[in-house]
């Protein structure tokens, strides 16, 4: 059951007035310090990102990375129209999460990717570096035009080298049958959008591939990261969920009248492929984003 959302506008940024939540991040989970500086090192070196927050709180530590700032209004210093994109507010990001009392190693570096339910997380960047994925513990699968890698987390990626409003462009998820997942998100606020591509062939070329055969492309709003759905090669073969992605993280507009408590849990659901979602309200997102910012 998903939470109860308004017909308000999530945030007050003008690219998200057509919605009431947006699929803001995603969690992947890591089982060391050195995983989890192997996975900043990852990052940062093989694709630009940078860290945008950082919080500690007794045996948990998370880190959070992508391209610019994640607050759901225009930044005080964002100048119409000097400012680049990157410097405007609405940017999603990849949130590291470690566990200082977990002993339990949910992937090593060079084994398979534990679970099949997330096909990757697609990246359109102006540049990437193969040689510091590897150096940073990368798994390199095809680089042939574009450069699908497992991250020393676990997390399988896809980076296309090209211009994206945001370069996390979308999360794809293997499923048994796209039409039940489908009418699975159309519940919870997704909408079939355009399929988004980060160069201006649209797929025709071989740096880029096109929309997959029978996939669908759903998200919140037009101008945000959205989810891909393929259909899995093996439609009987059981999905195993990725143990080290803890969750995909929607941020959304509570409606009239619910009283919020920034202290509470967020509300977790599961997908029909096993993809753990996350529901946190914006005033909740707000208020942990403001207080773990760096500036």
């Amino acid at each position: 059951m998903s939470p109860s959302v308004s017909n308000a506008a999530v945030g007050t940024l003008p690219e998200f007035a057509d919605t009431n939540s947006v699929l803001q991040s995603i969690t992947v989970q890591v089982g060391d310090l050195a995983q989890k500086q192997s996975m900043i090192d990852f990052l940062k070196d093989g694709f630009d990102f940078k860290v945008l927050r950082e919080r500690k709180n007794g045996p948990m530590e998370d880190v959070w990375m992508g391209f610019g700032p994640e607050q759901m209004s225009i930044p005080d210093d964002f100048v119409i129209p000097v400012s680049s994109f990157a410097m405007n507010g609405g940017h999603t990001s990849i949130h590291i999460s470690y566990n200082s009392e977990s002993r339990e190693a949910l992937y090593k570096p060079g084994d398979p990717v534990p679970g099949d339910n997330i096909a990757y997380l697609q990246i359109g960047v102006p540049a990437y570096r193969i040689s510091q994925m590897v150096k940073n513990g990368g798994d390199i699968l095809s680089a042939y035009g574009f450069v699908d890698v497992v991250s020393p987390s676990g997390l399988p990626m896809r980076a296309i080298i090209g211009i994206a409003p945001d370069p996390m462009m979308l999360i794809a998820i293997n499923c048994q049958n796209v039409k039940q997942s489908r009418e699975f998100y159309e519940q919870i606020g997704f909408v079939e959008q355009s399929y988004p591509y980060a160069r201006p062939s649209n797929g025709k070329g071989q740096f880029e591939p096109p929309q997959p055969k029978n996939s669908v492309y759903l998200s919140p709003t037009k101008n945000g990261m959205g989810i891909l759905l393929l259909q899995a090669a093996k439609p009987r073969k059981p999905i195993q969920p990725n143990a080290v992605v803890e969750s995909i993280n929607i941020v959304y507009q509570p409606s009239e009248g619910t009283v919020v408590d920034v202290n509470s849990e967020a509300m977790k659901i599961s997908d029909l492929s096993g993809v753990p979602i996350s529901f946190e309200s914006i005033k909740v997102f707000e208020d942990t984003e403001l207080k773990t910012r760096i500036n």
